[in-house]
């Protein structure tokens, strides 16, 4: 039971949507190092290989490729699918990233906002998943199952919509999707697992994280006192598609500092 053996990943294909920027990025990173060939995919393909590129020169075990990839449409879907074929025979992970969000107070959230959100980030997810699900499968064994990761949110497990009412609910979706997916794919050797990140730096939350004064301010409302680093991600991506990992499907893993935990003021408090 060592860390080479727990967390090693060599040999294994991964694919992460979303991978060029933010935590889809930092989980790249994680999986290159960890020895896995790792696919990047997000609509702008320049930026997936240049992050590719960056990857390959790490002197890392693992590889990187990037190309371009849309999960807002069925055709986008189609593509990225063809183009993983393309690629490998095998695939061992599968990390469902992309996401979009919209924002705007309440009386002013437009109709457009919902379909455009939903479709990337929940229908998104599922599509792409099913359609790589025979890949998946035939990659998985009982000892060494496939893994897909769905990145959902903190905000979809506590009522903190902050103006991003479709962003929320899409995520508090996906990380449902994600037991409903794990319950029925166990039996085919294919662990579903979910992370509910708090706040990290990424081009998603730049209007909040941009530089180390914005980061220190939403730091100090996080229970934990700061916002997510590059290792907190790179951790949880080691432990569920590690060897380490391979007995847990279903689960939230929550990447929030506390967040996910913050409740209203003690009741009786007045009183006492």
């Amino acid at each position: 039971m060592t860390p080479e053996i727990l967390f090693s990943l060599h040999g294994k294909t991964a694919l992460v949507t979303g991978g060029a920027t933010g935590i889809g990025r930092m989980a790249a990173e994680a999986l290159v190092r960890a020895g896995a060939r790792v696919l990047i995919t997000s609509r702008k393909g320049d930026a997936c290989e240049a992050v590719a590129a960056q990857l390959n020169e790490l002197d890392a075990p693992g590889t990187a490729e990037g190309f371009a990839g849309d999960v807002g449409s069925a055709e986008g879907i189609d593509s990225i699918v063809s183009e993983v074929r393309n690629r490998t025979e095998a695939l061992d992970i599968l990390m469902n990233n992309s996401g979009v969000t919209w924002g705007a107070p309440m009386g002013q959230f437009p109709h457009e906002a919902w379909e455009k959100v939903m479709n990337v980030n929940v229908a998104g997810v599922f599509d792409l998943t099913q359609k790589l699900l025979p890949m998946l499968m035939a990659s998985a064994t009982d000892g060494d199952p496939a893994r897909v990761i769905n990145v959902g949110s903190v905000m979809g497990e506590i009522p903190m919509g902050d103006g991003a009412y479709s962003y929320s609910a899409s995520k508090a979706a996906v990380m449902h999707l994600s037991k409903i997916m794990a319950k029925e794919l166990a039996g085919y050797n294919v662990t579903v697992n979910s992370l509910a990140p708090g706040p990290f730096v990424s081009r998603m939350t730049a209007f909040a994280t941009a530089d180390e004064e914005k980061r220190a301010k939403v730091g100090s409302d996080v229970p934990l006192g700061r916002v997510g680093r590059d290792e907190d991600i790179a951790g949880c991506m080691l432990f569920l598609c590690g060897r380490g990992g391979a007995y847990v499907t279903g689960a939230i893993i929550p990447v929030s500092g506390g967040i996910n935990v913050m409740s209203g003021r003690n009741i009786f408090e007045k009183a006492l």
